[in-house]
């Protein structure tokens, strides 16, 4: 009898012992669930946090990037063009020199600049400007130089100190090409249209659309012309630079009439 006993005894325990033994693994399981849950949350908000690091920096950088490229752009295209241009001007005589034996950089260009002074005071005479006279006297009579000849010198006109009457009298501004827009272009000369009620003065105004070698002309009423306090060579740096060096504010100078009217 003790034996069925301690049979029965055993029996149970084993019994019990199987029945725990799945719920102690479950809560093994359970327990390396969450801990996986949680160790899996706190990589994806260490990633999450890396990648808004990564963002903001790259960000900073991008913008930092951007600024420098806007203050060494003009630096860089304005050295590039003067260095251009120094040798350029240097080539027309550094052939001379080295010819000679004479290798300075530098020498070539300051003889041009003089050349180009003493050509400039030479042409202010009168033998030099009858020397330019029987000179263009010759390039006009060529059939296709003369039209390119004609186009660059009434674009140095332009700039010229002398302001002959080749040259762009004032800047204006006229209405076009509806109500409410305005072009920005050059007074080269005046006209008087006559008709059967009486005269008209018409200002034929250039209003350029590629830099200053190409435009359009119109002729316009005087009355209708908009003359703001710019001088010519303004005028030209605002249409060089596409508008960029257009000043904030825009004065109108007074016509003629509204000149009198405030004296008398």
């Amino acid at each position: 009898m003790g034996d069925d006993k301690s049979s029965k005894v055993m029996a149970t325990r084993e019994r019990d012992r199987e029945l725990l033994i799945p719920v102690a693994a479950a809560g093994v399981d359970d327990s390396s669930k969450a801990s996986s849950s949680s160790s899996s949350s706190a990589s994806s908000s260490h990633h999450s946090g890396r990648e808004t690091f990564y963002k903001v920096m790259q960000s900073w950088a991008s913008k930092k990037f951007m600024t420098g490229c806007v203050i060494l752009f003009p630096i860089a295209v304005t050295f590039y063009i003067t260095w251009w241009f120094i040798h350029f001007v240097d080539g027309f005589f550094s052939p001379i020199y080295a010819q000679l034996g004479i290798d300075i950089f530098g020498l070539g260009f300051m003889t041009s600049i003089t050349f180009i002074f003493v050509v400039g005071v030479f042409m202010s005479s009168w033998l030099g400007t009858s020397l330019l006279n029987l000179g263009e006297w010759f390039i006009k009579r060529m059939p296709f130089v003369r039209h390119i000849y004609n186009a660059s010198k009434q674009i140095s006109s332009a700039i010229s100190p002398d302001q002959n009457s080749q040259a762009f009298k004032e800047v204006a501004i006229i209405r076009h090409p509806r109500i409410g827009e305005y072009a920005f272009g050059f007074i080269t000369s005046s006209v008087i249209l006559q008709d059967h009620s009486g005269e008209e003065e018409l200002c034929c105004v250039y209003v350029p659309t590629n830099h200053l070698y190409i435009g359009d002309i119109f002729l316009v009423n005087s009355k209708d012309v908009i003359r703001p306090n710019l001088s010519v060579r303004e005028g030209i740096e605002i249409v060089v630079s596409g508008g960029m060096s257009m000043p904030q504010i825009l004065q109108i100078l007074p016509t003629l009439d509204q000149r009198i009217n405030q004296v008398v």
